[in-house]
């Protein structure tokens, strides 16, 4: 299968990174044909002439252009072939009518950790997508990390919970890494310590059985120091203020 992109940001050269380990043949465009050369030349791609003609060779259009000029970018264009985006905040719906035709689309929602090929991906589809087909989307979204499949109208939730939620985690890390700073560590050292055991309790609740609430039984002792730092946590309202932030990205998203 032949799979093009329109737009090579920073987010669809992550995927193109990953889509090169899988046996897809991958072709772009961009703003300009120089543009695209010089991009193509870097990620190890081909590279089309035009958008037009991108879509009329390609087996599946990947749109990864920003959500404003998507229907300047796509207005122009005869489209033929099946389409993923990954436009943030742009509906299937919206999507059909921009194609002005009866196409299968699949939206898809990645993040920041795409360039690390671990991404947490939502999927949707419309109609018009066979399974075939949304196993394939699937095995593209795979290729750079873990896809979910959403029903659309949770997508705010999800980008809530995994395209918004590495800032407030980086939040967090920060937040520990100055408290070793405070009680005498340099902050380089602190951060390591500090990015190192989040690594490893995430990665520790992953493969094993424990809920977060069992791993935090164990590491709390009778009287002892953790149960000292988590009732001052949920005294200064830790877990009402992360829920808070959530509703407020949710809310956010839903009135872009």
């Amino acid at each position: 299968m032949k799979i093009g992109f329109i737009g090579v940001g920073k987010m669809a050269s992550a995927i193109i990174t990953g889509l090169k380990k899988t046996d897809f043949e991958l072709i772009i465009s961009d703003s300009s044909l120089k543009a695209g050369q010089d991009k193509a030349e870097a990620l190890g791609v081909s590279v089309a002439q035009s958008h037009q003609d991108l879509v009329d060779e390609v087996d599946l259009l990947v749109l990864g252009v920003k959500p404003q000029v998507l229907a300047s970018v796509l207005n122009p264009l005869i489209l033929t072939k099946p389409i993923l985006s990954m436009a943030a905040g742009i509906s299937l719906e919206y999507l059909d009518k921009l194609s002005q035709t009866d196409l299968p689309i699949i939206r898809i929602m990645p993040n920041l950790n795409a360039k690390i090929l671990q991404s947490s991906t939502a999927i949707c589809r419309n109609d018009k997508v066979s399974d075939q087909l949304f196993e394939i989307a699937k095995q593209i979204t795979d290729s750079f990390g873990t896809t979910f499949e959403i029903a659309e109208k949770d997508f705010d939730t999800f980008t809530a919970l995994a395209g918004s939620s590495p800032a407030y985690i980086a939040l967090f890390i920060e937040a520990l890494s100055k408290s070793g700073l405070k009680h005498g560590f340099p902050k380089d050292l602190a951060f390591k310590i500090v990015s190192q055991t989040v690594l490893a309790t995430t990665s520790n609740l992953i493969q094993g059985q424990d809920k977060p609430n069992d791993l935090i039984d164990k590491v709390s002792s009778p009287g002892g120091t953790t149960i000292a730092g988590l009732l001052d946590l949920e005294k200064t309202g830790f877990t009402a203020s992360t829920i808070s932030a959530i509703d407020a990205t949710i809310d956010k998203s839903k009135n872009m």
